[in-house]
């Protein structure tokens, strides 16, 4: 990071409309159609573990998780994380995921997925999930499907189809 003052914080309720606004800029409408996208209908990301990134109050960056399954083990979705185009290259989207990643594992979470480019996520630890070991919904390259251990070894065994994790579903 190059002198900005940048803060993260948890993600407010009041944050929603900002960063829609900030997901229509940078994915555009395609994003509904994602796999990752058909899980987020269901399941609302947790306030907790989501977060932006402000310099000064002008929003310039945000990522979520949610809950899911894969099989049967719990899990997080970690996703969409971005960055308003001009605030890219400065190392603000991998502070957003080291902390979403650190609370994640305080609160006694033990694996994130998501869907992703590997070259860029495997720099703060996501591995590429063996092809076939999980099934996402929809059409996914499997090569972008990737995991972070928050606990060594948490991993091992998991396998199934990923979906939201119906015990925290919308009313």
């Amino acid at each position: 990071m190059t002198d900005l003052s940048l803060t993260i914080l948890p993600e407010a309720a009041g944050d929603a409309q900002a960063i829609e606004r900030l997901h229509e800029r940078t994915f555009g409408p395609g994003r509904f159609v994602l796999s990752a996208y058909r899980i987020r209908e269901h399941v609302d990301h947790l306030l907790e573990l989501s977060f932006t990134a402000r310099i000064g109050t002008l929003l310039v960056g945000s990522v979520r998780q949610l809950p899911i399954l894969i099989g049967e083990t719990p899990a997080l979705l970690l996703g969409p994380l971005t960055v308003e185009p001009p605030f890219r290259d400065r190392g603000i989207g991998r502070l957003l995921m080291e902390r979403a990643l650190k609370d994640a594992k305080a609160k006694g979470h033990a694996i994130v997925l998501l869907v992703g480019d590997e070259p860029y996520y495997s720099r703060v630890g996501f591995k590429q999930v063996p092809k076939g070991r999980v099934t996402m919904p929809g059409p996914v390259d499997a090569a972008r499907i990737l995991v972070f251990e928050l606990v060594d070894g948490a991993f091992e065994g998991v396998s199934g189809a990923v979906g939201p994790d119906w015990s925290k579903a919308r009313g």
